[in-house]
């Protein structure tokens, strides 16, 4: 049967995507003009949000990069944004664009060490909530010293580290260097029913260390993005911010490191799946097998990761330098020392990162809309217009919903600056002012785990190469997080209501 030329346009378009995720994204196309002439620029700029997050919530079906940079292209044709306010936005956040290009090709060279790591620690704790709590511990300790991103890099290496070393024993592949850890064809029954347990085991754990990073990032003004922009508007230094968010970001800890413990100790929704058996032998076999056969070179290169860590960890906490140039430091350290000097080797380790590097400069097309369309606008007028007493709750919400919906860097950018301007006017004093600024920062920080877009981190692991690996889904993710987003939503509120 002849293929013919329209024939052959639609099966190309998007690639293997079903035929009805196809559909959408064209009906999406065709329609957002008509609503832009008969609706308005406001009504569009909402219906274009709705769409984007449709490509973000199916991004097993088909990489966003594709579906939401059409939405993107089509949004600056029909004006709803302008190339110079995009460019704005990648130029005020240059620094996490840096940030991914170097810092995760930066972990790309540790992950030996962290494997080493993380392998002597799953094989030796063997209570599931523990295990749970300290991956959790873990990652909310290094995202108040580092930043989420890099944290989520870490735990995106060590489960595709995990998932690689029982998926290659498991197909009987031995050493073979090239196995292909996401074909399951070579596994028999039991296999595969070991492997549906482990994903699920590995999932828990991820989820639980990707919640941890918004628990610490809260706390330190390096934590994420949208706390340095805050801390330099209140002119807070790095002791006076923590100690300031403490009331709410203490409360918050001690809840979300509660809600882990008893999501695995309950076995609530996809948690408490407990390690096969079979699984911790391989795993324990690879360790021993791993240490027995180090020899003296591949000992020098562990200690020189562990070396460069420990620079990493000191020059991201003392703001030695802006943080994609210290991830660029730290590939350099690693290759030069450790060998690696042939241009494909240190290419691969920029493959995780850029596809989602492209993806962010996307969504800032979608933050670009929201900007010039001051579709946040009423929201924000509508709260500084309440009640004193009733604005910091207010305040949490509404940065809360709308982190969920777009990205919280930019709520809390649009937030703080209309609360400075309320100062600088006179609407309200400073101490309101710092309320309102904790509120800010809490809002964006913690409801903002409910979805993947509300965190670059969580977006970051959603469309990661774990991600298809281990089965997390958009929805998947949604899910998992639900828990926390409840107990955290409701602990914050009170905490910026009556503890400030």
């Amino acid at each position: 049967m002849t293929t013919t030329i329209p024939q052959a346009i639609f099966k190309n378009f998007l690639g293997n995507s079903p035929v009805w995720y196809k559909q959408a994204i064209i009906i999406f196309l065709l329609i957002n003009p008509f609503i832009l002439l008969i609706a308005g620029p406001t009504v569009a700029g909402w219906v274009l949000i709705f769409e984007f997050i449709f490509t973000l919530a199916l991004a097993l079906k088909c990489y966003p990069l594709q579906p939401g940079g059409l939405l993107a292209i089509e949004a600056i044709i029909c004006r709803l944004a302008s190339p110079e306010t995009v460019y704005h936005e990648i130029e005020s956040n240059l620094e996490v664009i840096l940030l991914l290009m170097f810092m995760v090709a930066g972990i790309y060279f540790m992950q030996s060490m962290l494997l080493w790591v993380f392998t002597k620690l799953l094989v030796n704790v063997k209570s599931k909530p523990i295990l749970s709590l300290m991956f959790c511990i873990v990652a909310a300790f290094l995202s108040a010293f580092l930043d989420a991103l890099t944290v989520t890099a870490v735990l995106i290496s060590v489960g595709v580290g995990f998932y690689a070393v029982y998926h290659k024993v498991a197909s009987g592949s031995g050493d073979h260097y090239d196995h292909d850890h996401t074909n399951d064809e070579a596994l028999d029954n039991e296999r595969r029913a070991d492997l549906l347990k482990f994903r699920s085991f590995l999932r828990s754990l991820i989820m639980h260390g990707a919640v941890g990073t918004a628990l610490g990032g809260v706390c330190t003004l390096v934590g994420e993005p949208q706390n340095l922009l805050i801390a330099e508007k209140m002119g807070w230094n790095f002791i006076e911010f923590f100690l300031i968010m403490a009331p709410v970001s203490m409360m918050t800890l001690v809840a979300g490191l509660l809600t882990c413990f008893l999501l695995e100790k309950f076995k609530i929704l996809d948690y408490g799946t407990l390690l096969p058996d079979s699984v911790r032998s391989i795993l324990e076999d690879f360790d021993r097998e791993q240490d027995s056969k180090r020899d003296v070179r591949e000992k020098t290169m562990l200690t020189v990761q562990i070396l460069v860590a420990v620079f990493l960890v000191l020059a991201l906490a003392f703001h030695w330098a802006a943080v994609g140039l210290i991830g660029l430091t730290v590939i350099i350290l690693l290759t030069a020392f450790n060998g690696i000097v042939e241009e494909h080797q240190i290419g691969k380790a920029f493959e995780e990162a850029l596809p989602f590097t492209a993806l962010l400069v996307v969504f800032f097309v979608i933050v670009s809309v929201i900007h010039e369309q001051h579709l946040f606008t009423p929201i924000i007028n509508y709260v500084l217009a309440m009640p004193r007493e009733a604005q910091p709750g207010m305040f949490f919400i509404a940065n809360g919903v709308l982190s969920a919906i777009s990205d919280n860097v930019f709520v809390a950018t649009v937030y703080i600056n209309e609360v400075a301007a309320a100062f600088e006017n006179g609407t309200i004093d400073r101490q309101q002012f710092e309320v309102l600024a904790v509120a800010i920062n809490t809002g964006t920080n913690l409801p903002s785990v409910a979805t993947p877009n509300g965190q670059a981190a969580f977006l970051f692991l959603l469309t990661s190469a774990l991600a298809p690996l281990i089965r997390l889904s958009y929805g998947k993710m949604v899910l998992m997080a639900l828990p926390y987003t409840i107990v955290l939503s409701i602990v914050g509120y009170i905490g910026v209501s009556y503890m400030l």
